[in-house]
């Protein structure tokens, strides 16, 4: 792999200018899993060099290899993975196969790890602060009142503010950013020559994954630790590497400059990822706007300019009000907590409103009063002029064939009981529509609908892909022909180039069915592509409501801003259609 003299990311920015010997280099690197049908290759040929100092970046979707490559490096492969074949480099020592004493004391010392999922990669029972002094323990760093010291400054280096009494925090008290920046402040303990950042920020909010991105670019940079940054999302990868490795089924498939591969990518599925990624798109159609021009990449029914006033209303949201009670920790002190405050919008047959907000911003409480299925405590939800308080038991009957849900998590909304078949004819069902042969031709239509094979009927969700169970959780909502749909964060848990097919087919049906969408996101890329009308969520307030344009050309509030300029990919020099280049 060729080593770009003046390199630069994909912002324009100048990179950091690095030595001329790899601090790590992989050749033709094997992994493989054996399994009870035998071997399975995980990852063949791969080639990959990092340079002191230097930011790399694997992108790959899910199965491509890319963790398992990381987990190589520092030989913690899950299960039965073992390195089969290649070599591994690490400052000039070759540790493919080092015993397990000197690999413990390279890992941590002089190779760090961030780990994807803070929740599940801090222990529950342990202080953050025990957890991070083991860190220094471990590595031989500080003991005893002195690692008490280091474990503070650790914490503030990593941005988490009154770093003494948060070290004696349990995880469960830390958000999700603030249980990330603890592994940030353990990864970087030893101040290890390389980084490994393995998906840090997939599970965060955009404001948050930026500020973190932000900050562990910076410590690292003042460090001058290596990076080696692992993520799905291109955009984010382009943003933050100076140079991109992209990874499929295993295989490295093209590699360079992030510049270089964004503007000319080589590789088909490269050039998929390009044409996919919700973050480059968005900011591919931004471009098209501010040039005058129309994107094909604009799926929304009225292109985000506004909506015709022909239109009639189907759901009218107004004062919306829903407040919970929390309980305390002593008899009598539980508190009201305003989960929603005071909302009011309202969503035009046959278009797409979009409820955006942080986690906590009051959106899922929102979608789940319009389902009724929380009562509000004030204010009223309408469906086609009927106010849904007033709803008896049959009408309220009636009411779900006419709205339904398309939840979060493909692989939590699915009963791993029940076939693919059951799954999609249970609406039916239910509501006594057909006979079983009047139902099985209906879910062949659906299966058809959501391009999907009608050998699937007979699968069970463990068999199938995540993009697979979206779309059988979209045939399932189509089954009663509704005329409303609510998708809570329903691309937010699937690769980028699954988004993409899970977008353009929510967009085609409602081209061909007339549906509305309620669309629950906390990604305004996907936003730009999908919605006519977007309301922006804060504290359980609306604090922005517009037409798709107006929020992204012209956004009133500050808060609004902030989310647009956190989307990954925001200040990349892309523009026109994909692959058309970057600009000069």
């Amino acid at each position: 792999m060729s080593h770009p003299i003046t390199a630069t990311t994909a912002t324009g920015a100048p990179a950091r200018s690095h030595g001329d010997t790899p601090l790590l280099q992989i050749r033709d690197l094997d992994v493989a899993f054996t399994t009870a049908n035998g071997t399975v290759p995980a990852v063949r040929g791969a080639n990959l060099t990092v340079y002191p100092g230097q930011t790399v970046a694997i992108v790959g979707e899910s199965g491509s290899g890319k963790s398992t490559t990381a987990h190589a490096i520092i030989d913690l492969l899950p299960g039965t993975g073992k390195v089969t074949g290649g070599s591994i480099v690490f400052d000039g020592q070759d540790i493919t196969h080092t015993g397990r004493r000197e690999m413990v004391a390279i890992r941590g010392k002089q190779i760090g790890l961030v780990p994807q999922d803070p929740m599940s990669n801090l222990n529950p029972v342990w202080k953050i602060g025990y957890q991070v002094k083991e860190a220094l323990k471990a590595n031989g760093i500080a003991t005893g009142s002195a690692a008490d010291a280091r474990v503070a400054e650790l914490l503030a280096e990593a941005g988490l503010p009154d770093a003494e009494r948060r070290a004696k925090q349990y995880p469960h008290e830390f958000s999700g950013g603030m249980r990330q920046r603890a592994l940030i402040a353990i990864g970087l303990a030893a101040r290890p020559k390389l980084l490994i950042a393995d998906e840090p920020t997939s599970a965060l909010d955009v404001t948050v994954q930026r500020t973190i991105l932000d900050h562990l670019q910076g410590l690292t940079e003042e460090l001058g630790t290596a990076v080696l940054f692992i993520t799905h999302d291109l955009g984010l990868a382009a943003e933050r590497a100076e140079h991109l490795v992209v990874m499929y089924r295993g295989q490295v498939v093209e590699s360079g400059p992030a510049r270089q591969i964004l503007s000319a990518p080589r590789h088909p599925y490269t050039q998929r990822l390009v044409a996919s990624a919700p973050s480059l798109a968005s900011r591919r159609i931004q471009s098209a706007k501010e040039r005058g021009l129309e994107s094909a990449e604009l799926l929304a029914t009225t292109h985000g300019d506004g909506i015709s006033p022909t239109r009639d209303v189907v759901v009218e949201v107004e004062h919306l009000t829903k407040v919970f009670t929390l309980r305390g920790g002593r008899p009598g002190s539980a508190k009201d907590f305003k989960a929603v405050d005071d909302v009011s919008f309202s969503i035009k047959r046959g278009t797409t409103m979009a409820l955006v907000g942080e986690s906590g911003s009051g959106k899922s409480t929102v979608a789940n009063v319009v389902l009724n299925l929380l009562e509000p405590t004030s204010g009223t939800v309408r469906f086609d002029g009927t106010d849904l308080a007033g709803l008896g038991a049959k009408e309220l009957f009636a009411f779900r064939r006419r709205v339904q849900p398309i939840f979060q998590n493909p692989y939590g909304s699915l009963d791993p009981m029940y076939s693919i078949f059951r799954t999609i004819e249970e609406p039916l069902r239910t509501h006594r529509i057909g006979d079983r042969r009047s139902r099985e031709k209906k879910v062949r239509e659906l299966l058809d609908m959501v391009a999907l094979p009608q050998t699937t009927m007979r699968r069970y969700p463990n068999e199938l892909s995540g993009g697979q169970r979206q779309r059988i959780a979209i045939a399932r909502a189509l089954a009663l022909e509704p005329e409303v749909i609510v998708c809570d964060e329903a691309v937010s848990a699937l690769d980028v180039l699954v988004q993409a097919q899970i977008l353009t087919l929510l967009n085609d049906l409602q081209a061909e069915l007339g549906l509305s969408y309620l669309f629950i996101t906390h990604d305004l890329a996907v936003v730009r592509q999908i919605a006519d009308e977007v309301c922006v969520m804060r504290s359980g307030r609306v604090v922005e409501a517009a037409t798709t344009d107006e929020v992204f050309d012209d956004p009133r509030e500050a808060y609004t801003r902030e989310l647009l300029a956190a989307i990954p990919g925001a200040h990349l020099e892309v523009f026109g259609t994909p692959g058309e280049g970057l600009s000069a």
